[in-house]
Order: structure tokens, then sequence, then C-alpha cells
């Protein structure tokens, strides 16, 4: 499989790109954890199954420190021990919110409580945010071809230069 459609050589793509990078960095600059964040994007992805997302965000976890135990189990976090109940509410409202078409009702009321019990106010607006941005992220790169693997640490925001 090739890359259909570099978004980037494109004016209208490039112009989006910027724009939605710019909305993504006030999530990256909110006070939401950003292992917290980086492990909702990679949950995100592995639903989505966005190869390029998920090539991107383990890097950046490890990156930034996060343990290689906690990135294999991401994908089974109900059935492990090394998240937090924050991350867990986080994820849990990840997948929820990801899987919208699967769960006809959306993020329960349970999830919601937990959300509500875990972050301030400031913060459910960027874990709310970030699950739509990682959702259209997966969509732009799985629509386009975008290939996980040759992604580097800091590539991202490089680009964003």
């Amino acid at each position: 499989m090739e890359a259909r459609f570099n978004l980037f050589e494109n004016e209208l793509g490039s112009r989006f790109a910027k724009r939605f990078a710019g909305a993504g960095m006030l999530v990256h600059e909110s006070s939401l954890p950003k292992s917290t964040q980086e492990l909702m994007s990679l949950r995100a992805s592995q639903i989505n199954g966005c190869g390029h997302c998920i090539d991107m965000h383990t890097k950046e976890a490890a990156a930034a420190g996060e343990s290689a135990v906690r990135l294999h189990l991401v994908a089974a976090w109900r059935e492990s021990t090394v998240f937090t109940e924050a991350e867990q509410a986080a994820l849990a409202l990840t997948e929820e919110g990801t899987r919208l078409a699967d769960a006809h009702q959306g993020v329960s009321d349970e999830t919601w409580a937990q959300v509500r019990k875990h972050y301030d106010d400031d913060q459910i607006a960027a874990l709310v945010c970030l699950v739509a941005l990682i959702n259209a992220a997966n969509r732009l790169a799985v629509i386009t071809h975008q290939r996980g693997g040759s992604y580097e640490a800091g590539m991202f925001a490089a680009a964003l230069g």
C-alpha cells in the first residue's frame, strides 16, 4: 500500500493541516498530563487501525519516558494493573468517544462520572477535544494511506517548525 495523497503538498490541505495542528497544540499545552494524551491517542489509533498514528504516538510516548509495559498493555487496559483510575477513565472516554457507531449511547454516564471524578473542567475540555482530534487525524491518515513505521520522535513538532 502506497500513500494516496500528501496533504502537505496541496495548498488547501497544507493550510488545513496547519490549523488542525494549531488546535492540537492547545490540547498539548493544557494541564492534561502528556502521558494521558499519548495513551489516549494510541488507543483511538489502535481502534481505528491507523498505523501512522500508532507509530507516532508509541514513539512520542516512549521518547517522553513512557514504559514499554504500559505501551504494550494500552490495547488491553481493562485487563491491566499499570494504569491509574484517572487514566482508565480517560481510556474509557477515548474508546466510547471513538466507537460512536458501535455504541449507540455514545459515552456512558458511568464513564462520564469517572471522568468528572478525576479531571477538572479544563482537563475535561482537553479530553473531549483530544478524542475528536485524534479520530479526525486517524481518518485523514487512513483515507490517504499514510503508513506506519518511518516516524521518528519529534518529527511532527519539527514539521510545525
